[in-house]
């Protein structure tokens, strides 16, 4: 028989280790290329593996909740097929060759951009701690030599007439239903990338996925300030303390919130203001048959309400570039959301969220809190966003002082909406308030820039015919 290993890619485009969080197959279990065999999470998101390859499951390497380096053989299969050593080798391109693996101790390149809601992932970010030794595999039967294929570092298989593609490469190709084999490879030794995928399916768009179903609530959107609770380790009775391990999602937040707090001098500035006819909109919107089926919310409205003042001062949609020192202003917005999620608070963006309609933007909001109460938020989704909104009134809590996702200008945190005594047309009546908190780093937006955008988001909400009069 022959067996092929599998080894733990880079699933986060530079990241160093992953966790393995579950395993979808057992030893000798049938499995196929492409299918998802185990999830691993990294520092970015929880992530789904495929097999590059047919066969059968020989071995797990490494149990679930393990953490794993890059490189690491986490899976061998038996592909079959007799493999004598003095067989001599048919005629086919030149193997691949299998790059080392990266050193433990190796630090993230220098310039990477943080991901994760406010904070982000430093140049330097932490030390790597050491592994335990694991049991080498066990060795076959002596009637039944095996040969041994090690598989690429970056996850593709040897060379041969099978298209040599990275595990996301493949899951991508899958997703937009493009076959690897009519592919044109550009990459070195003739791997297929990203950017042939993507020109392959360019005559075809790949379908655009079906809105997630209404659900009954949806994941709570989360306040850069708070992060979501972790279910602690089951303790002793009578235990005073109980120490909870920082990996993953989780550790990631942690050294990217003490980076953009002591590097973005952060300015916050609030507005306290009746939010009741936006209110009543989403209502109306509700029973609006051109509407039927989207999600309407006041976040919606929120979020439409913060695309027409970026519109109106696009200056504060800028990012810092410290190397070059320059302001780079941004024209376009990709919207973050901050979301709690079981693994930690993360900030998916939409895309291009100022050129979409009221509808469009409604999809996109559902799908991106459907995804990620799923824990199926991809690195990508949270990577390039531009501008963010952060929720705290989900909890009950007034306002706070959100801190900025790094790469981005400014941060938005909307407080709860509730009822108030107001000064209506001259008269104290009973009336929906709110107060909304920016967020913005100084360097990129003076006083009066943060001011007037936000100033523009409270007067929108205020009178919401402005979305019309403003847009």
């Amino acid at each position: 028989m022959t067996i092929r290993e599998f080894k733990m890619p880079d699933v986060g485009e530079g990241l160093t280790e992953a966790e393995i969080l579950k395993w979808y197959v057992q030893p000798g279990d049938t499995v196929t290329d492409g299918q998802v065999v185990c999830e691993v999470e990294t520092a970015k998101a929880a992530v789904e593996l495929p097999i590059p390859f047919d066969g059968t499951v020989h071995e797990l390497v490494f149990p679930e909740g393990t953490t794993v380096d890059v490189g690491q053989v986490i899976i061998s299969v038996n592909v079959g097929g007799a493999a004598p050593a003095e067989a001599p080798a048919p005629a086919a391109p030149a193997p691949v060759e299998t790059p080392a693996p990266a050193p433990a101790a190796e630090a993230e390149p220098e310039g990477r951009q943080p991901v994760l809601v406010g904070y982000g992932v430093a140049a330097s970010s932490t030390k790597r701690r050491a592994r335990k030794a694991v049991p080498a595999a066990s060795a076959p039967a002596a009637s039944a030599p095996v040969a041994v294929v090690p598989e690429q570092l970056n996850g593709h298989a040897p060379a041969g007439p099978r298209p040599l593609a990275k595990p996301p490469v493949r899951k991508l190709a899958k997703d937009l239903g493009v076959d690897l084999a009519s592919v044109v490879p550009t990459g070195p030794d003739g791997v297929i990338t990203r950017e042939d995928v993507h020109r392959a399916a360019a005559p075809a768009p790949a379908p655009v996925a079906a809105p997630a179903p209404e659900a009954p609530s949806p994941a709570p959107v989360a306040a850069a300030t708070a992060p979501a609770p972790v279910a602690a380790p089951a303790a002793d009775a009578g235990a005073r303390e109980t120490r909870v391990p920082i990996k993953g999602v989780r550790k990631a937040t942690a050294a990217a919130m003490v980076g953009s707090a002591f590097t973005a001098p952060h300015v916050t500035e609030f507005v306290t203001f009746d939010i009741t006819r936006t209110m009543k909109l989403v209502e109306e919107l509700k029973a609006d048959k051109d509407m039927a089926g989207l999600r309407i919310n006041p976040l919606l409205l929120i979020a439409k309400a913060v695309l027409v003042a970026v519109r109106r001062n696009p200056e504060i949609n800028a990012a810092w570039d410290e190397a070059a020192q320059e302001i780079v202003l941004k024209h376009y917005v990709n919207l973050g959301i901050a979301a709690a999620t079981p693994r930690g608070l993360i900030v998916p963006n939409i895309k291009d969220a100022h050129a979409q309609t009221l509808p469009e933007l409604s999809r996109s909001l559902s799908e991106l809190v459907a995804t990620a109460r799923e824990g199926r938020t991809t690195p990508a989704a949270m990577q390039g966003g531009t501008f963010t909104i952060t929720n705290v009134g989900v909890f009950g809590v007034d306002t706070g002082t959100p801190i900025i996702n790094p790469g981005e200008s400014a941060i938005l945190a909307v407080g709860a909406i509730k009822l108030q005594p107001w000064v209506h047309k001259g008269k104290v009546k009973p009336r929906q308030v709110t107060t909304l908190a920016l967020s913005f780093d100084h360097r990129l937006v003076d006083g009066e820039l943060g001011s007037k955008f936000l100033a523009d988001v409270a007067a929108i909400l205020e009178q919401p015919k402005r979305l019309m009069t403003w847009a």
